[in-house]
């Protein structure tokens, strides 16, 4: 794994190697160039003393080959200005420091080339005088000879030490272009190994993971939003992926909630369509049903009557088995009202389905409308053996028509109650955020499938475990709750798991309501659909 670096730290790194690199080369080329300029300035300043050194050697062999005193004495001051012309030229190559020794050999034989000279002075001072015998002239002339020899002798040992000295200088320069010329070979391996190592590293450090971002960013842009970019350079390609990840993760909750949207928003429109094919339906039809009906039940009210007087006078003749023929026709007839009853009451909610209208809407305080509902389903049948909890501390207020959110409540408390055993449990939780009240309704009955949770505010769709539901209610519940500007949902985990229902109503009055604009009335809205729909239909 790649050190917790960013990239220009990378970077960094990379070019402070390459400079490195660049001066190490630098260095071991200028030590091998000043090396060999250093050794080229000493073997020129030495070739300059050697020449001269042989020119002094050629004047003392001049003067060693004189044999007469009065030219000796004119030849030694010319040789003592040779040497010290030597002398000046090797003074000058020590002060340039381009002698290794400091000219300590030669400035030895300068010494001792002077001290010669002097003794052939002295030699040649005292022998200048007339002699007198020849036993005394031999004697006189031994120590110019010899002083003259030791002279030719220096002077040669000065010109091998001239030599010896360029010998080992250039040796010395061989062996610095070696150390050289290994340092620079090497130095350029390890920086072709570097730059190599470097090359892959940094190939895997930010190559690579821009190939993998413009790999997993092509998926992404093909739509998918479930790839990951798996990246961990630790820097910014890092945190560009992550930053990719995150907005991938939004794009595919942002694509399922509208996904989610217009599926609902289909849903909404199907079930509008139908409530529309209800309405229209129910607007024709009920008013025509309900004559019958009405009939029936009157009509069988009268037979009951006539019956019961009939059955009266034949009573006391007929005995027990005219009681029993009595006690069936009894039954049958109040089965017969009691069925035409409930068909007009079923027409009845199918006029006030079909007419909706838009009532009178306040600020309300849901609290006491959810209170009043548990107080009045307190005393029915269904309500025995089960609990229900409500609590509370503050009121919470919506803009609602307190009779049809009292309709809605009473449905869902109703319906939750019929779906549980005794034992069971109805919770209702109320909570406010956003300017929107949200009441919850859970309770431990039978649950919902998925089909159920579909269809579920479905007009005519029941499930009732009583069976005596007429698919109505939670239809006629969402066009209030929508009318209002709210929304109802429905969840279940499955059937056994229970059912929750929750409720959001707007707590201040909706803009487009209050304006008049922008909304239509429910009863404008369903002549709407229905023209739609008769116009599709008549296509």
């Amino acid at each position: 794994m790649a050190c917790k670096w960013r990239i220009r730290h990378k970077l960094m790194l990379g070019i402070g190697l390459v400079v490195g690199i660049m001066a190490f080369l630098l260095v071991g080329t200028l030590k091998g160039l000043f090396a060999y300029r250093d050794t080229m300035r000493s073997i020129d300043s030495k070739l300059v003393e050697l020449i001269e050194a042989n020119d002094l050697r050629a004047e003392l062999e001049v003067l060693h080959d004189q044999k007469v005193l009065t030219d000796l004495v004119v030849k030694i001051p010319k040789a003592r200005v040779q040497l010290q012309e030597y002398s000046q030229r090797l003074g000058a190559t020590i002060n340039a420091g381009r002698d290794p020794d400091r000219g300590h050999k030669e400035l030895h034989k300068v010494q001792a080339l002077r001290g010669a000279f002097d003794r052939l002075e002295r030699a040649v001072a005292k022998a200048d005088r007339p002699f007198i015998l020849n036993r005394d002239s031999e004697e006189l002339m031994q120590p110019i000879r010899a002083a003259k020899a030791e002279l030719l002798r220096t002077a040669g040992d000065l010109i091998g030490d001239i030599n010896k000295g360029l010998h080992e200088r250039i040796a010395a320069s061989k062996r610095n272009n070696t150390v050289s010329l290994a340092i620079l070979v090497s130095t350029a391996s390890l920086a072709i190994l570097l730059i190599l190592i470097f090359g892959r590293t940094f190939y895997r450090w930010i190559a690579t993971p821009i190939r993998d971002v413009e790999t997993g960013v092509s998926r992404i842009t093909k739509g998918d939003f479930e790839h990951r970019l798996e990246i961990h350079s630790g820097d910014e390609m890092e945190d560009l992926a992550q930053a990719f990840n995150a907005m991938s993760s939004r794009l595919r909750d942002i694509y399922r909630d509208l996904h989610n949207q217009v599926n609902e928003r289909s849903r909404q429109l199907v079930r509008s369509e139908r409530l529309a094919g209800v309405g229209f339906l129910a607007a024709g039809v009920a008013h025509e049903i309900n004559n019958p009906l009405a009939s029936i039940a009157f009509c069988s009210e009268a037979l009951e009557r006539r019956l019961a007087e009939l059955f009266e006078s034949k009573s006391l003749s007929a005995g027990g088995a005219l009681q029993q023929e009595r006690d069936i026709v009894d039954k049958y007839l109040k089965m017969i009202q009691e069925e035409a009853f409930r068909c007009k009451e079923i027409t009845q909610k199918l006029l006030a389905f079909s007419r909706g209208g838009e009532r009178q809407r306040e600020r309300t305080n849901l609290v006491e409308i959810v209170q009043g509902v548990l107080d009045m389903v307190q005393h029915l049948q269904n309500c025995k053996g089960k609990q229900l909890v409500f609590q509370t501390a503050e009121p919470l207020e919506a803009w609602v028509n307190g009779q049809e959110i009292k309709q809605v409540f009473l449905n869902l408390v109703v319906n939750a109650l019929d779906s549980m055993e005794e034992g069971g449990t109805l919770t209702i939780t109320p909570s406010s955020k956003d300017g929107i009240v949200e009441l919850t309704f859970q309770d431990t009955g039978c649950g919902m499938t998925a089909e159920v949770l579909e269809n579920i505010f479905e007009p005519f769709f029941t499930r009732s475990r009583t069976g005596k539901g007429t698919g109505l209610g939670l239809s006629i519940s969402h066009r209030i709750i929508s009318s209002h500007g709210g929304e109802i949902a429905a969840a279940s985990d499955g059937p056994g798991q229970g059912s929750t229902f929750i409720v959001r109503l707007p707590i201040e009055q909706p803009a487009l309501a209050a304006d008049g604009e922008g909304s239509l009335d429910p009863e404008e809205e369903f002549l709407k659909l229905s023209t739609a729909q008769r116009q599709r239909q008549a296509a």
